[in-house]
């Protein structure tokens, strides 16, 4: 099985409230995925994080295999989400991929 972890930074434009907003749109679009795309055992998404955190968004997914990772990464409604909720509010994104 493959992990999946990334962290977000949002950008620091948005106002408190958009990026409330934001956090919460993202964690709804990427968890919606479970179920939809082959491979994808679980996905979580983390908004609440404590003050001594420096990103604002977590993904904690896990898959199948490396292949099933390849494929979220370009399945339709991975990338609808990344290209709408994601990417347009994000500065920064540290991704870790493992075995475990």
């Amino acid at each position: 099985m493959i992990k999946h972890v990334i962290l977000w930074q949002l950008k620091d434009e948005l106002t408190d409230s958009q990026k409330t907003q934001v956090k919460e749109d993202i964690k709804a679009g990427l968890e919606a995925l479970y179920g939809k795309i082959s491979g994808l055992i679980d996905i979580k998404v983390q908004i609440n994080q404590l003050s001594s955190s420096n990103a604002d968004v977590m993904l904690d997914s896990t898959f199948e295999s490396v292949e099933a990772l390849k494929g979220y990464a370009v399945h339709p409604e991975h990338v609808a989400v990344a290209d709408g909720k994601v990417r347009p509010y994000t500065k920064t994104r540290v991704c870790m991929d493992f075995e475990i």
